[in-house]
């Protein structure tokens, strides 16, 4: 017996010991060997901190920048990413920082960045997601990768291009419309309308892509909504390692509730849909197009049910959050800049007269699409893409060890004085009147306001039909400025919104 409580006295012992190894080779030596490696290849970088890294520094700094309002400039890098803003300016162009014991290489180079989201031998993949981002998106098209990807990216496509997105026209016409009744009461009045554009570009994805309205939905908007605060406010948090897994803090009690919530809301919805098909009622939308690959007897192109809801969420969050926060922040600046509403209605009227756009002619809109360029650039929804490196890579000159991610910010590039001149903080949708290729200069340009390369956005026409038809209505029926009672606070919560909504006067015309 006693040499029995040896054995295991020492079993325990001997794994306690390797345990301590392991985690003294992921907290130190591993970082300490990345941190040196690259620094001989020159890429310096604020030093890594024992088990926090640099995530500390990062929440004292974009605390700091949040707690007051900014002045009306659309210089909101420093705002947004204040720990960028500061380390390029110390380190260079590239540098490289810490989220806890991960190496995050930061990368604002154009030519890098280009052959990174090109990513053609595989070297590049998108980075596995972390605690509260994994139950909000799951394992859907914007995080999956190799045959699942192909197979979610396939289904995507058939749903949101061509003839697909013409037949969803009206039904966009129609939410507007719906929309913009409710405005006829604010005639000469403020109204917030960034609340307004959250429920415009709801109502339209449950419409198109799900065959129901903003109300059906409305509890599974609000869950997603509540999950994107659990993560704005753990984004820099770093959890202890097993204690972090075994201790649930009352974020983590939330977002359990959240998910199990949300799944429990779209298996219903999945439910009523089933119903709908076996009385013979088939709709060609997105989720009928995940129904038929759910129940296809091909298995190369099944999906399972977690497949379906992952689609779902992904879509649900994707398809209004993009459109809201390129129609808040275009409204923002046509109603500072009214010489360039001016333009646009101009251009609106000559196409359509007082009529609803036809689909022909939305892609003809070359000022609108100007506008909408430089509000990207200048207000991209998406602030960073994050892709990781599994083994050894070389990027040009320098050699990228296993076990680092890459962070390309798209505000620093979008901001950048060397790529697109020193007024690049000014509203010039001019830059953009001979296409992104040539809008700077050198031809430089990154313009990343949807990805690039095989992973770009596939909700991108949809995105920007939606928001010309939406503009389209708004100018034929009125002219509007910005209210004195506006706080100019952009902050990030899964994209760039107004803190305090963005309020406007409305004129009919």
């Amino acid at each position: 017996m006693g040499s029995l409580i040896i054995y295991l006295s020492s079993c325990l012992c001997f794994s306690l010991l390797l345990f301590l190894i392991s985690l003294f080779n992921k907290l130190w030596w591993i970082p300490i060997r990345i941190q040196t490696m690259m620094g001989s290849q020159g890429i310096r970088g604020p030093p890594y901190k024992f088990f926090h890294g640099n995530t500390k520094e990062i929440i004292n700094m974009k605390k700091e920048v949040i707690s007051s309002p900014m002045e009306l400039s659309h210089h909101i890098l420093p705002r947004i990413h204040p720990f960028i803003y500061s380390w390029v300016k110390l380190y260079g162009k590239n540098f490289i920082n810490w989220y806890g014991p991960q190496a995050q290489l930061v990368v604002t180079e154009p030519e890098l960045i280009k052959e990174i989201l090109n990513n053609k031998d595989g070297s590049y993949p998108k980075t596995k997601l972390r605690g509260y981002v994994k139950k909000l998106l799951g394992d859907g098209l914007v995080t999956s990768q190799g045959e699942k990807w192909l197979k979610q990216r396939k289904l995507a496509n058939h749903a949101f291009h061509g003839e697909s997105l013409k037949g969803m026209i009206p039904a966009m016409i129609a939410s507007v419309e719906m929309m913009l009744e409710r405005w006829r009461q604010h005639d000469g009045k403020e109204i917030e309308v960034f609340q307004e554009f959250r429920v415009l570009t709801s109502e339209v994805i449950s419409r198109t892509a799900f065959g129901s309205s903003y109300l059906d939905g409305e509890n599974i908007f609000d869950m997603l909504m509540k999950m994107a605060v659990i993560i704005s406010r753990n984004g820099y948090k770093i959890r202890i390692p097993l204690i972090g897994q075994l201790v649930k803090t009352s974020d983590d009690v939330e977002s359990d509730k959240l998910e199990q919530g949300i799944r429990d809301s779209f298996i219903k919805m999945i439910k009523k849909r089933e119903e709908k098909v076996k009385m013979g009622k088939l709709d060609n939308d997105f989720l009928g197009s995940l129904l038929q690959a759910y129940h296809d007897t091909d298995k190369t192109k099944k999906i399972s049910i977690d497949d379906m809801i992952d689609e779902c969420k992904t879509f649900y969050i994707g398809g209004h959050e993009t459109t809201t926060s390129l129609l808040t922040w275009t409204i923002l600046l046509l109603a500072i800049h009214t010489d360039w509403q001016e333009k646009v209605r101009k251009e609106v009227l000559e196409l359509f007269g007082k009529q609803n756009p036809k689909p022909d002619n939305i892609g003809r809109l070359k000022t609108m699409s100007m506008v909408f360029n430089e509000t990207l650039r200048l207000y991209p929804p998406v602030v960073n893409i994050m892709r990781r490196i599994n083994r050894e890579v070389r990027l040009e000159k320098l050699t990228l060890p296993a076990n680092m991610e890459v962070n390309i910010p798209i505000i620093q590039l979008h901001h950048n004085p060397d790529i697109w001149g020193e007024d690049v903080h000014l509203f010039k949708p001019e830059r953009f009147s001979e296409g992104v290729a040539k809008a700077t200069n050198n031809n430089t340009a990154v313009f990343l306001p949807f990805g690039l390369g095989p992973r770009n956005c596939v909700g991108l026409n949809f995105a920007i039909t939606e928001a010309k038809i939406a503009l389209s209505l708004i100018l034929q029926r009125y002219k509007f400025n910005l209210s004195p009672n506006y706080v100019h606070s952009p902050i990030q919560l899964l994209t760039i919104r107004p803190q305090h909504g963005l309020q406007i006067i409305l004129h009919s015309l």
